[in-house]
């Protein structure tokens, strides 16, 4: 299992970049009675056969992990899921993409803890390729968006420590204003 909800994001996010995707969409929600999560991304997707081997821990697609013959991932996800009350549901076409839909019930023992959202965000913005991140981040009481691209333009090389820092700022900022709005 995961140790937080922000790892299962790095996977999928992760995951969609290695399928190629150009675009990659996630939705963090979070409130007292649950946490959902969705990342859709447009990479090169799954037919019937590759999602079931998707879920098999036993399976990692040929030349996706070097020295690595398991893939945890979506294993993990219903994992998780499954002890904390959830559920996963994802949808992929060949040559289209992939959803992922993750939700948890928040009050759950087994619930995993959000996390550094944060940390994350920044690492996923400033991971190598090129692709466009996109965020909306909601709770019960508030919202807000970003865009890869618009933390580029807003700060730049997402390399740089500086910009990384600003960026890492800019989210602690939108959560504290989320938790603050309760």
């Amino acid at each position: 299992m995961h140790a937080s909800v922000c790892d299962t994001l790095t996977d999928l996010v992760q995951n969609a970049i290695e399928s190629g995707a150009a675009r990659i969409e996630t939705d963090v929600h979070t409130g007292p009675d649950r946490i959902e999560l969705r990342v859709k991304d447009n990479g090169k997707g799954m037919d019937k056969t590759a999602l079931r081997r998707a879920v098999d821990p036993f399976f990692s697609e040929k030349g996706k992990h070097d020295r690595r013959r398991v893939g945890l991932g979506l294993p993990l996800l219903y994992q998780t899921a499954e002890a904390a009350n959830g559920s996963v549901e994802v949808r992929s076409v060949p040559g289209q993409g992939t959803e992922v839909r993750f939700t948890l019930d928040a009050r759950h023992v087994d619930a995993p803890p959000l996390g550094d959202l944060p940390a994350t965000l920044v690492g996923l913005m400033a991971f190598e390729g090129t692709y466009e991140l996109v965020l909306k981040r909601t709770t019960d009481t508030g919202s807000y968006a970003v865009s890869r691209s618009e933390l580029r333009d807003a700060l730049g090389d997402l390399r740089e420590p500086a910009c990384l820092t600003l960026a890492k700022r800019f989210f602690e900022a939108n959560e504290a204003s989320l938790t603050n709005g309760r």
